[in-house]
């Protein structure tokens, strides 16, 4: 992690859960990171966890990732205060129950908006930064294990509706940014990470309780997204799946 050392890193989704973890991690590998989500209270509680001695390492910003003009203004004030951004974790999701086929429409629009466009988003203007600068940086997606399985729930009819979808365009999408990435001769590195079930918000209650031994913690995926950084200039891990040991699908 050395050669990340003072470099800027934005994390979406950073008020709970793997954003959380992921930007303790990184303060503490001597990153100037910036949390952003919607929930700013929640933020500004991560930022005095940190203690007086990492705190300055920490900016925290309030942002919408479901709205261009939210991110577009988070964005470029990022730059315009730090120089750049050499480091960008998708980690933003959202999740509604329901059945794709009765479901409000505005709810799986918010799903996409959020999984898949707010990826998007976040990506282009960081991607920008790093090229403009020719900067050796690294995109990270937090995807999901149903990005690659669609598991079955029969009898019962499924409550994960255009969840699972969106996760499957990530897995797309992380390659087509590997091969533009490539394309335009930029030494830009693209992972995406697909863990399993883990011990977050997201998560009900009820599956916690039925999945409490076999969950992943946060901690453990942003153990994943540091291998990924620390890894070689000329390496790049496009693809980690992450289970809990003894999980079934």
């Amino acid at each position: 992690m050395e050669r990340w050392y003072k470099k800027v890193a934005v994390v979406t989704g950073a008020s709970s859960g793997i954003g959380a973890a992921t930007v303790k991690d990184l303060v503490e590998a001597g990153m100037q990171v910036i949390g952003l989500a919607r929930r700013l209270d929640r933020l500004n509680d991560l930022k005095l966890d940190l203690g007086d001695d990492k705190c300055q390492q920490l900016t925290v910003i309030q942002c919408d990732v479901t709205s261009t003009e939210s991110v577009n203004k988070v964005f470029n004030e990022i730059i315009q205060k730090f120089g750049g951004i050499d480091v960008l974790i998708n980690n933003a999701g959202c999740v509604i129950k329901g059945q794709l086929c009765t479901m409000d429409t505005q709810d799986a629009e918010k799903v996409l908006q959020t999984n898949v466009m707010g990826t998007v988003r976040c990506t282009q203007l960081a991607f920008k930064s790093m090229k403009e600068r020719s900067s050796n940086g690294h995109v990270i997606i937090i995807n999901s294990i149903v990005g690659h399985n669609l598991f079955s729930s029969l009898p019962k009819p499924p409550i994960s509706n255009i969840y699972a979808p969106s996760k499957h365009a990530l897995v797309t999408i992380a390659e087509i940014y590997r091969q533009e990435f490539a394309g335009l001769k930029t030494q830009i590195k693209i992972t995406n990470i697909s863990p399993g079930l883990v011990d977050t918000e997201m998560v009900h209650e009820k599956v916690k309780e039925k999945y409490s031994d076999n969950m992943l913690s946060p901690n453990d995926v942003a153990d994943a997204i540091l291998y990924t950084l620390s890894t070689p200039p000329n390496v790049q891990v496009h693809e980690i799946i992450i289970k809990p040991l003894g999980e079934l699908y």
